[in-house]
């Protein structure tokens, strides 16, 4: 006779088997012409009643006139529009599960320069918030970890793969997260005087840490150059910030406040690095020292409150417009895990309150894409690219428009998700409920 324990571990993994096969279903992948749909391209225009064929995970053919290979899976799509897949910026998905939970969270470690932290080694591919977010038509997206002063090492991820190398979308960057001069919330209980001093004590230790990797790098230079077996000792801190002394890395340097955008432009200045800011929730502030200073910026949430209390409601709504406008480079981003699902609305609001759709498309597809350097593969809908693409029945940004395929590296993604199995669930619940 079986134990109860044994017969309860049975149960668990049945359960457990069953579950997974309904919430993963497998891709499919093959080659499918997809037709006689409006084609928003990005790069060269919409094209009306169009076709796009998708071959060993590229786009092999796209136009109004293609030939259709023998034996390609054929989709219509009438009344559809197809969009390159959308990119989140910056978000913990894949590194958290339940944020409550700390068992499930994996973004954050010990440390304040922890730079050889990868995100990438974190990410969860079995993730129950990865379907939930690449049915909705968001197909890659930047693990960020957070923490300390240099908390890690970001990855992009496309939303579909076994493992995270299967995953990984081509770039890698080192995360600052710049001393701040303000609060950090309206629950900040600390003294103004508190706050300078922590905020100067973060400043003296980024730049003791820069200091020592600049020193790093010149030795480990004067060593390769001299032709010498000799080798440094073992600092890992240093070797990861090393690429980015270099300029041959992204740095992501995280910031908020108009004073500490400034603060940090100054820091950047005179040193030659492949920046980017991220966050710049006040940089509407400050839109006219970012576009002369040529950062790129990464903004977001959009839907999101004001930073002070006296600003008008939809600054937040109206940031990514006025930096563009004042000729800034900007991607928009949600900063989050369960709800990266929304990058569409964060960017919907922005188009609305003065980026326009159009830059706001492109701040979710080819300038995420340029900004981290992969717009040779995702980003826009061209012959060449990376099959990543979605096909839904209106406006992207609207919240009426359902998502009826996506693919993703030329896979056909299942449209189901935890959502779709309990909206299945319940829909048709059976015993139902008593009249």
């Amino acid at each position: 006779m079986k134990s109860i324990a044994k017969i309860f571990i049975a149960a668990l993994l049945t359960v457990s088997a069953d579950y997974s096969l309904g919430q993963n279903p497998k891709g499919k992948t093959g080659t499918f012409a997809l037709t006689n749909a409006t084609l928003e391209t990005i790069t060269n225009g919409t094209i009306q009643n169009g076709t796009i064929v998708i071959s060993e995970g590229k786009i092999t053919a796209l136009g109004t006139n293609v030939s259709i290979p023998q034996g390609a899976e054929t989709i219509d799509c009438s009344g559809h529009t197809i969009y390159p897949g959308m990119i989140d910026s910056g978000t913990r998905l894949g590194l958290v599960e339940v944020n409550s939970d700390p068992r499930t969270r994996d973004y954050s470690e010990r440390g304040e320069v922890i730079p050889q932290v990868h995100a990438l080694t974190a990410v969860n591919p079995n993730s129950a918030l990865i379907p939930v977010t690449r049915v909705s038509g968001v197909t890659t997206s930047l693990a960020v970890p957070s923490g300390g002063l240099f908390p890690g090492t970001a990855a992009l991820i496309n939303l579909h793969g076994y493992t995270p190398d299967q995953m990984f979308a081509g770039f890698q960057a080192l995360i600052l997260n710049y001393p701040t001069t303000g609060k950090r919330g309206r629950f900040d209980r600390r003294s103004d005087e508190d706050i300078k001093k922590e905020s100067e004590k973060a400043l003296k230790n980024l730049n003791e840490a820069w200091d020592k990797a600049v020193q790093y790098h010149k030795i480990d230079s004067a060593i390769k150059a001299s032709g010498s077996k000799e080798r440094l000792d073992y600092y890992p801190e240093m070797e990861a910030l090393l690429p980015v002394v270099k300029g041959e890395m992204t740095l992501l340097l995280e910031v908020n406040a108009a004073k500490d955008i400034k603060s940090a432009l100054e820091w950047v200045k005179d040193k030659k690095l492949r920046v980017v800011f991220t966050g710049v929730a006040e940089g509407w502030r400050v839109a006219e020292e970012l576009s002369k200073a040529g950062i790129p910026v990464i903004t977001g949430p959009v839907l999101s409150t004001p930073t002070r209390q006296y600003d008008r409601y939809d600054r937040p709504y109206a940031n990514a417009g006025i930096m563009k406008k004042a000729g800034v480079k900007v991607a928009i981003r949600t900063s989050n895990a369960e709800n990266v699902r929304n990058l569409p609305y964060n960017a919907g609001f922005a188009a609305t309150y003065g980026m326009g759709r159009e830059e706001a498309l492109k701040a979710i597809t080819i300038v995420p894409a340029e900004i981290f350097g992969v717009d040779g593969s995702l980003g826009s809908l061209e012959v060449g690219k990376t099959a990543n693409l979605v096909v839904a029945n209106g406006d992207i940004f609207e919240t009426k428009t359902q998502v009826k395929h996506v693919f993703i590296t030329g896979w056909q993604i299942p449209m189901v998700s935890r959502h779709t199995l309990l909206y299945d669930e319940f829909l048709e619940r059976s015993p139902g409920a008593k009249k």
